[in-house]
Protein backbone atom coordinates (compact mmCIF):
# COMPACT_ATOMS: atom_id res chain seq x y z
CA UNK A 1 0.00 0.00 0.00
CA UNK A 2 2.53 2.43 0.84
CA UNK A 3 4.59 1.35 -2.73
CA UNK A 4 0.62 2.28 -4.58
CA UNK A 5 0.38 5.60 -2.39
CA UNK A 6 3.95 6.86 -3.83
CA UNK A 7 3.31 5.80 -6.89
CA UNK A 8 0.17 7.49 -7.37
CA UNK A 9 0.63 10.53 -4.86
CA UNK A 10 -1.80 9.62 -2.44
CA UNK A 11 -1.47 10.64 1.44
CA UNK A 12 -4.49 8.52 2.94
CA UNK A 13 -4.60 4.93 2.71
CA UNK A 14 -7.99 2.76 4.14
CA UNK A 15 -8.11 -0.82 4.89
CA UNK A 16 -11.42 -2.12 4.32
CA UNK A 17 -11.67 -5.35 6.69
CA UNK A 18 -15.24 -6.82 7.43
CA UNK A 19 -15.89 -6.66 11.16
CA UNK A 20 -17.06 -10.81 11.24
CA UNK A 21 -12.70 -11.04 10.78
CA UNK A 22 -11.38 -10.25 13.95
CA UNK A 23 -8.66 -11.80 13.57
CA UNK A 24 -7.42 -10.03 10.36
CA UNK A 25 -8.12 -6.84 12.43
CA UNK A 26 -6.45 -7.49 15.18
CA UNK A 27 -3.27 -8.47 13.37
CA UNK A 28 -3.53 -5.29 10.94
CA UNK A 29 -3.76 -3.21 13.87
CA UNK A 30 -0.77 -4.27 15.60
CA UNK A 31 1.20 -4.52 12.00
CA UNK A 32 0.18 -0.24 11.79
CA UNK A 33 0.99 -0.09 15.15
CA UNK A 34 5.07 -1.40 14.51
CA UNK A 35 5.06 0.69 11.41
CA UNK A 36 4.37 3.67 13.14
CA UNK A 37 6.99 2.75 15.57
CA UNK A 38 9.48 2.20 13.13
CA UNK A 39 8.16 5.53 11.15
CA UNK A 40 7.10 3.39 8.15
CA UNK A 41 3.95 4.76 8.13
CA UNK A 42 2.86 8.62 9.42
CA UNK A 43 4.60 12.00 8.36
CA UNK A 44 7.66 11.96 6.70
CA UNK A 45 8.38 9.01 6.52
CA UNK A 46 12.00 7.77 6.80
CA UNK A 47 12.84 11.53 7.14
CA UNK A 48 11.48 11.63 3.09
CA UNK A 49 9.33 14.24 1.98
CA UNK A 50 6.36 11.47 2.03
CA UNK A 51 3.78 10.98 4.25
CA UNK A 52 0.72 8.39 4.36
CA UNK A 53 -1.73 8.06 7.42
CA UNK A 54 -3.06 4.56 7.25
CA UNK A 55 -6.47 3.94 8.93
CA UNK A 56 -8.23 0.78 9.57
CA UNK A 57 -11.99 0.55 8.76
CA UNK A 58 -14.05 -1.82 9.71
CA UNK A 59 -18.01 -1.18 8.00
CA UNK A 60 -19.63 1.06 6.69
CA UNK A 61 -22.64 2.06 4.99
CA UNK A 62 -24.45 -0.19 2.82
CA UNK A 63 -23.06 -0.75 -0.31
CA UNK A 64 -24.90 -0.02 -3.34
CA UNK A 65 -23.41 -0.08 -6.43
CA UNK A 66 -23.72 2.76 -9.15
CA UNK A 67 -23.06 3.08 -12.61
CA UNK A 68 -20.00 4.01 -14.63
CA UNK A 69 -18.47 6.25 -15.79
CA UNK A 70 -16.80 8.24 -13.32
CA UNK A 71 -14.75 5.20 -12.14
CA UNK A 72 -13.07 5.27 -8.64
CA UNK A 73 -9.71 6.41 -10.32
CA UNK A 74 -11.66 9.64 -11.33
CA UNK A 75 -14.19 10.29 -8.52
CA UNK A 76 -14.30 7.57 -5.38
CA UNK A 77 -14.16 7.65 -1.86
CA UNK A 78 -15.39 10.68 -0.79
CA UNK A 79 -15.35 12.01 -4.63
CA UNK A 80 -11.59 12.09 -4.80
CA UNK A 81 -9.28 9.71 -7.33
CA UNK A 82 -8.98 6.53 -5.53
CA UNK A 83 -7.03 3.42 -5.85
CA UNK A 84 -8.78 0.07 -4.81
CA UNK A 85 -7.17 -3.08 -5.34
CA UNK A 86 -7.18 -5.89 -3.00
CA UNK A 87 -4.68 -7.51 -0.49
CA UNK A 88 -3.52 -10.20 -2.78
CA UNK A 89 -2.76 -8.12 -5.74
CA UNK A 90 -0.69 -5.10 -3.97
CA UNK A 91 0.89 -8.13 -1.72
CA UNK A 92 2.96 -8.76 -5.47
CA UNK A 93 3.96 -5.40 -5.77
CA UNK A 94 7.09 -5.16 -3.62
CA UNK A 95 8.03 -9.11 -4.93
CA UNK A 96 7.92 -7.82 -8.53
CA UNK A 97 9.85 -4.30 -7.88
CA UNK A 98 12.59 -7.11 -6.28
CA UNK A 99 12.41 -9.25 -8.71
CA UNK A 100 11.37 -7.64 -12.13
CA UNK A 101 8.87 -7.77 -14.12
CA UNK A 102 10.63 -10.73 -16.21
CA UNK A 103 10.50 -12.61 -12.98
CA UNK A 104 6.99 -12.64 -12.42
CA UNK A 105 5.89 -13.23 -15.47
CA UNK A 106 8.10 -16.65 -16.12
CA UNK A 107 5.65 -17.80 -13.18
CA UNK A 108 1.72 -18.78 -14.35
CA UNK A 109 0.59 -19.23 -18.20
CA UNK A 110 0.69 -17.47 -21.21
CA UNK A 111 -2.01 -15.07 -20.53
CA UNK A 112 -2.06 -15.39 -16.28
CA UNK A 113 1.32 -14.74 -15.04
CA UNK A 114 2.07 -15.59 -11.42
CA UNK A 115 0.37 -16.99 -8.70
CA UNK A 116 -3.10 -17.48 -7.00
CA UNK A 117 -3.94 -18.38 -3.50
CA UNK A 118 -6.73 -20.84 -2.35
CA UNK A 119 -8.40 -21.50 0.42
CA UNK A 120 -8.65 -25.74 0.01
CA UNK A 121 -11.32 -26.98 1.64
CA UNK A 122 -14.31 -29.79 1.33
CA UNK A 123 -13.74 -33.59 0.93
CA UNK A 124 -10.11 -33.64 0.78
CA UNK A 125 -7.29 -35.06 2.99
CA UNK A 126 -5.07 -32.12 3.32
CA UNK A 127 -6.83 -28.70 3.67
CA UNK A 128 -5.61 -25.22 4.30
CA UNK A 129 -4.06 -22.36 2.57
CA UNK A 130 -1.73 -22.96 -0.63
CA UNK A 131 -0.44 -21.22 -3.10
CA UNK A 132 0.11 -22.65 -6.49
CA UNK A 133 1.11 -21.21 -10.00
CA UNK A 134 -1.32 -19.89 -12.40
CA UNK A 135 -1.87 -22.92 -14.99
CA UNK A 136 -1.23 -25.50 -12.61
CA UNK A 137 -4.52 -28.18 -13.39
CA UNK A 138 -7.25 -28.89 -10.46
CA UNK A 139 -6.42 -32.65 -10.54
CA UNK A 140 -2.90 -31.38 -9.37
CA UNK A 141 -4.16 -29.32 -6.67
CA UNK A 142 -6.48 -32.30 -5.78
CA UNK A 143 -4.48 -34.77 -5.83
CA UNK A 144 -0.73 -33.68 -5.02
CA UNK A 145 -1.36 -30.91 -2.54
CA UNK A 146 -4.60 -32.04 -1.06
CA UNK A 147 -3.79 -35.78 -0.87
CA UNK A 148 -6.85 -36.55 -2.72
CA UNK A 149 -10.30 -37.49 -1.77
CA UNK A 150 -10.67 -37.91 2.42
CA UNK A 151 -12.52 -41.66 3.05
CA UNK A 152 -11.53 -43.18 0.09
CA UNK A 153 -14.57 -41.65 -1.54
CA UNK A 154 -14.72 -40.92 -5.16
CA UNK A 155 -14.44 -37.10 -6.91
CA UNK A 156 -17.27 -35.64 -7.69
CA UNK A 157 -16.40 -31.82 -8.19
CA UNK A 158 -14.88 -28.84 -7.17
CA UNK A 159 -16.73 -25.72 -6.67
CA UNK A 160 -14.05 -22.89 -7.15
CA UNK A 161 -14.23 -18.88 -6.97
CA UNK A 162 -15.76 -18.30 -3.63
CA UNK A 163 -19.89 -17.82 -3.32
CA UNK A 164 -20.26 -17.04 -6.72
CA UNK A 165 -17.56 -19.48 -8.33
CA UNK A 166 -18.92 -22.19 -10.70
CA UNK A 167 -19.05 -26.26 -10.12
CA UNK A 168 -16.60 -28.19 -12.26
CA UNK A 169 -17.21 -31.96 -12.34
CA UNK A 170 -14.46 -34.55 -11.87
CA UNK A 171 -14.14 -35.22 -15.37
CA UNK A 172 -12.83 -31.68 -16.07
CA UNK A 173 -9.87 -31.57 -13.41
CA UNK A 174 -7.04 -31.63 -16.00
CA UNK A 175 -8.10 -27.86 -17.11
CA UNK A 176 -5.78 -25.22 -16.07
CA UNK A 177 -6.33 -22.71 -13.19
CA UNK A 178 -6.06 -19.51 -15.02
CA UNK A 179 -9.05 -16.49 -15.71
CA UNK A 180 -9.54 -17.51 -19.29
CA UNK A 181 -9.91 -21.29 -18.93
CA UNK A 182 -11.93 -20.84 -15.67
CA UNK A 183 -13.97 -18.55 -17.47
CA UNK A 184 -14.64 -20.55 -20.63
CA UNK A 185 -16.22 -23.64 -18.00
CA UNK A 186 -18.59 -21.40 -16.23
CA UNK A 187 -16.41 -21.14 -13.27
CA UNK A 188 -13.84 -18.24 -11.89
CA UNK A 189 -11.00 -17.25 -9.99
CA UNK A 190 -12.64 -14.82 -7.48
CA UNK A 191 -11.71 -14.54 -3.92
CA UNK A 192 -9.91 -18.14 -4.35
CA UNK A 193 -12.11 -20.96 -2.59
CA UNK A 194 -11.90 -24.02 -3.93
CA UNK A 195 -14.17 -26.49 -2.54
CA UNK A 196 -14.03 -30.14 -3.18
CA UNK A 197 -16.78 -32.28 -3.43
CA UNK A 198 -17.12 -36.26 -3.38
CA UNK A 199 -20.14 -38.84 -4.16
CA UNK A 200 -21.73 -38.05 -0.91
CA UNK A 201 -22.78 -34.23 -2.21
CA UNK A 202 -25.63 -33.13 -3.74
CA UNK A 203 -25.09 -30.75 -6.45
CA UNK A 204 -28.77 -29.16 -6.06
CA UNK A 205 -28.04 -28.83 -2.89
CA UNK A 206 -24.68 -27.22 -3.33
CA UNK A 207 -26.56 -24.62 -6.08
CA UNK A 208 -29.20 -23.68 -3.42
CA UNK A 209 -26.64 -23.47 -0.54
CA UNK A 210 -24.29 -20.64 -2.53
CA UNK A 211 -27.34 -19.66 -4.15
CA UNK A 212 -28.60 -18.51 -0.49
CA UNK A 213 -25.55 -16.89 0.52
CA UNK A 214 -25.36 -14.43 -2.24
CA UNK A 215 -29.23 -13.66 -2.56
CA UNK A 216 -28.85 -12.85 1.30
CA UNK A 217 -25.79 -10.43 0.38
CA UNK A 218 -27.57 -8.81 -2.77
CA UNK A 219 -28.15 -4.99 -1.54
CA UNK A 220 -31.36 -4.68 -3.35
CA UNK A 221 -30.22 -2.24 -5.71
CA UNK A 222 -30.85 -3.51 -8.96
CA UNK A 223 -34.55 -5.87 -9.41
CA UNK A 224 -32.82 -8.25 -11.63
CA UNK A 225 -30.35 -9.19 -9.08
CA UNK A 226 -32.97 -8.86 -6.27
CA UNK A 227 -35.67 -10.69 -7.74
CA UNK A 228 -33.97 -13.40 -9.80
CA UNK A 229 -31.60 -14.21 -7.09
CA UNK A 230 -34.86 -14.66 -4.74
CA UNK A 231 -36.98 -16.46 -7.96
CA UNK A 232 -34.13 -19.29 -8.39
CA UNK A 233 -33.89 -19.83 -4.89
CA UNK A 234 -37.27 -20.55 -4.26
CA UNK A 235 -37.41 -22.71 -7.39
CA UNK A 236 -34.16 -24.82 -6.08
CA UNK A 237 -35.91 -24.99 -2.76
CA UNK A 238 -39.23 -26.38 -4.31
CA UNK A 239 -36.68 -28.83 -6.47
CA UNK A 240 -35.21 -30.04 -2.97
CA UNK A 241 -37.95 -30.40 -1.73
CA UNK A 242 -39.90 -32.70 -3.92
CA UNK A 243 -42.34 -30.11 -5.72
CA UNK A 244 -40.25 -29.35 -8.83
CA UNK A 245 -41.48 -29.68 -12.33
CA UNK A 246 -39.61 -30.15 -15.74
CA UNK A 247 -40.23 -26.58 -16.91
CA UNK A 248 -38.48 -25.27 -13.55
CA UNK A 249 -35.32 -25.69 -14.89
CA UNK A 250 -36.22 -23.87 -18.11
CA UNK A 251 -37.30 -20.93 -15.44
CA UNK A 252 -34.12 -21.12 -13.65
CA UNK A 253 -31.49 -20.62 -16.83
CA UNK A 254 -33.51 -18.16 -18.02
CA UNK A 255 -33.18 -16.24 -14.32
CA UNK A 256 -29.99 -16.89 -14.27
CA UNK A 257 -29.22 -15.75 -16.98
CA UNK A 258 -31.00 -12.15 -16.88
CA UNK A 259 -29.65 -11.60 -13.53
CA UNK A 260 -26.24 -11.58 -14.98
CA UNK A 261 -27.33 -9.24 -17.62
CA UNK A 262 -29.23 -6.72 -15.32
CA UNK A 263 -26.95 -6.62 -12.71
CA UNK A 264 -24.56 -3.40 -12.18
CA UNK A 265 -22.16 -5.11 -9.65
CA UNK A 266 -19.92 -8.29 -9.83
CA UNK A 267 -22.35 -9.99 -7.32
CA UNK A 268 -25.56 -10.10 -9.34
CA UNK A 269 -23.37 -10.72 -12.68
CA UNK A 270 -22.05 -14.13 -10.54
CA UNK A 271 -23.96 -15.37 -8.18
CA UNK A 272 -25.89 -17.51 -11.02
CA UNK A 273 -22.71 -19.45 -11.51
CA UNK A 274 -23.37 -22.19 -9.05
CA UNK A 275 -26.71 -22.69 -10.83
CA UNK A 276 -25.81 -22.25 -14.73
CA UNK A 277 -22.77 -24.25 -13.57
CA UNK A 278 -24.67 -27.20 -11.84
CA UNK A 279 -27.69 -27.40 -14.55
CA UNK A 280 -24.94 -27.85 -17.53
CA UNK A 281 -22.70 -30.44 -15.91
CA UNK A 282 -24.96 -32.21 -13.74
CA UNK A 283 -28.40 -32.04 -15.18
CA UNK A 284 -29.79 -35.59 -14.37
CA UNK A 285 -29.29 -34.86 -10.84
CA UNK A 286 -32.22 -32.21 -11.23
CA UNK A 287 -34.13 -34.69 -12.82
CA UNK A 288 -33.74 -37.05 -10.30
CA UNK A 289 -34.88 -34.96 -7.64
CA UNK A 290 -37.99 -33.72 -9.75
CA UNK A 291 -38.76 -37.09 -9.98
CA UNK A 292 -38.50 -37.47 -6.43
CA UNK A 293 -35.27 -38.70 -5.76
CA UNK A 294 -32.36 -37.20 -3.98
CA UNK A 295 -29.26 -40.07 -4.66
CA UNK A 296 -27.05 -38.86 -2.11
CA UNK A 297 -29.80 -38.33 0.51
CA UNK A 298 -28.79 -34.38 1.53
CA UNK A 299 -32.27 -33.26 0.29
CA UNK A 300 -34.65 -34.50 3.33
CA UNK A 301 -37.95 -34.17 2.08
CA UNK A 302 -36.74 -36.37 -0.72
CA UNK A 303 -35.97 -39.29 1.80
CA UNK A 304 -37.41 -42.23 2.56
CA UNK A 305 -36.22 -44.86 5.46
CA UNK A 306 -37.54 -48.41 5.03
CA UNK A 307 -36.57 -51.60 6.90
CA UNK A 308 -35.87 -54.78 5.13
CA UNK A 309 -36.31 -58.56 5.93
CA UNK A 310 -33.03 -57.97 7.10
CA UNK A 311 -34.70 -57.18 10.46
CA UNK A 312 -34.45 -59.27 13.54
CA UNK A 313 -37.06 -57.32 15.59
CA UNK A 314 -34.87 -55.88 17.94
CA UNK A 315 -36.74 -53.03 18.81
CA UNK A 316 -33.43 -50.45 19.34
CA UNK A 317 -34.47 -48.39 16.00
CA UNK A 318 -38.08 -48.31 18.33
CA UNK A 319 -36.50 -47.10 21.12
CA UNK A 320 -34.38 -44.62 19.22
CA UNK A 321 -36.77 -42.96 17.39
CA UNK A 322 -37.82 -39.50 18.66
CA UNK A 323 -41.24 -39.57 17.08
CA UNK A 324 -42.18 -42.37 17.34
CA UNK A 325 -42.02 -43.38 13.40
CA UNK A 326 -41.48 -46.65 14.40
CA UNK A 327 -43.58 -48.99 16.57
CA UNK A 328 -41.87 -51.29 19.29
CA UNK A 329 -42.77 -54.61 18.18
CA UNK A 330 -40.60 -57.52 19.56
CA UNK A 331 -39.36 -60.23 17.54
CA UNK A 332 -41.32 -58.58 14.37
CA UNK A 333 -40.38 -57.10 11.17
CA UNK A 334 -40.23 -53.25 11.71
CA UNK A 335 -42.00 -50.41 9.85
CA UNK A 336 -41.10 -46.89 9.06
CA UNK A 337 -44.03 -44.57 9.18
CA UNK A 338 -42.87 -41.67 6.92
CA UNK A 339 -44.81 -39.28 7.59
CA UNK A 340 -43.84 -39.67 10.95
CA UNK A 341 -40.18 -39.38 10.56
CA UNK A 342 -38.13 -36.74 10.63
CA UNK A 343 -34.88 -38.06 8.60
CA UNK A 344 -32.93 -38.34 11.74
CA UNK A 345 -30.82 -41.34 10.77
CA UNK A 346 -30.69 -42.22 14.45
CA UNK A 347 -32.58 -45.81 13.63
CA UNK A 348 -30.05 -46.55 10.43
CA UNK A 349 -27.39 -45.79 12.66
CA UNK A 350 -28.04 -48.35 15.38
CA UNK A 351 -28.95 -51.36 13.34
CA UNK A 352 -26.91 -54.04 14.18
CA UNK A 353 -27.83 -55.82 10.63
CA UNK A 354 -28.02 -52.99 8.36
CA UNK A 355 -31.41 -53.54 7.51
CA UNK A 356 -32.60 -49.66 7.55
CA UNK A 357 -32.08 -48.31 4.18
CA UNK A 358 -32.93 -45.17 2.58
CA UNK A 359 -34.53 -44.89 -1.31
Amino acid sequence: MLIAAFAVGATKGLFYIRAEYPLAVERIKNALALCKEANLVGTTILGSKFSLEIELFEEGKRGYPSMRPPYPAEQGLWEKPTLINNTETLALVPWIIKRGAAAFARIGSENSKGTKVFALAGKIKRGGLIEVPMGITIRQIVEKIGGGIANNKAFKAVQIGGPSGGCIPAEMSDISVDYQSLSKVGAMMGSGGLIVLDEDDCMVDIAKYFLSFTQNESCGKCTFCRIGTTQMLEILNRITSGKGKLQDLEMLENLAKSTIKGSLCGLGKSAPNPVLSTLKYFKDEYIEHINGKCKTGKCVNLVQYFITNECIGCTKCAQVCPTQAILHKPYELHVVDNEKCVKCDACKQICPVNAVITN
